[in-house]
């Protein structure tokens, strides 16, 4: 995506996706145009064409880095955690903090997947699949171990993230419940759900916190 190399290159091409993203999350990626965008970022139509090629590879270019970024911090707020219950617990909390503090990208990556071109679509939804993958996986080693028990641990994963993931939709800091007390709440719906008596989970016991650093806005 980016033409321009240098450290002022960087910092106007920070600018583009950032305008990109407050303009794509407002009015939607159809009714953006480049010369809002420019304007947004303080620079004339024709400079947009150092930075980006098309509109195109701006809005995949912010779909791909939120879900590359999303994984990476996945897998390291998972580190540490051994048991199928304790990175179920992990994952929870992972991605209702990363979606409460990623709303826009949140939406976006959802809101303007129909946008993509489809050799751009194909490759964010290869990886979503990744991300899925890892909550798959966990559920899996949970049924293996006798932790778990569902019928069908995909279709069991996909209700979870959809679950999950509503919460950048609603969730207002200062609300009545904190952000705990959410993850709490969700985290005790999917325990019924999921987990056999006597697994290791305990119902006043909270959720550990991933390694510090792990989670975005912890």
């Amino acid at each position: 995506m980016a033409r321009t190399a240098g450290s002022n290159g960087t910092r106007t091409l920070e600018a583009i996706r950032k305008a990109g993203l407050r303009l794509i999350y407002r009015q939607g990626y159809e009714a953006m145009s480049l010369r809002q965008l420019a304007s947004e970022v303080g620079i004339q139509v024709g400079s947009l064409y150092n930075h980006i090629s098309t509109k195109q590879d701006l809005l995949f270019d912010l779909i791909r880095v939120h879900m590359e970024e999303l994984i990476a911090r996945l897998d390291r707020a998972l580190e540490g955690f051994d048991s199928p219950a304790d990175r179920l617990d992990a994952f929870i909390r992972f991605h209702v903090e990363y979606h409460i503090a990623r709303k826009r990208e949140v939406f976006i990556s959802y809101s303007e997947l129909r946008s993509l071109e489809p050799k751009n679509y194909d490759v964010i939804v290869e990886l979503r699949g990744r991300y899925e993958r890892r909550l798959i996986d966990i559920l899996d080693e949970g049924v293996a171990h006798e932790d778990f028990t569902t019928a069908d641990t995909t279709v069991a994963a996909f209700g979870i993230l959809a679950m999950l993931t509503g919460v950048c939709t609603w969730f207002k800091p200062g609300g009545r419940l904190s952000k705990d007390e959410v993850i709490e709440v969700y985290s005790g719906m999917i325990r019924d759900g999921l987990v056999r008596p006597g697994a290791g989970f305990t119902p006043d016991r909270l959720l550990p916190r991933p390694p510090a650093g792990a989670v975005p806005g912890a």
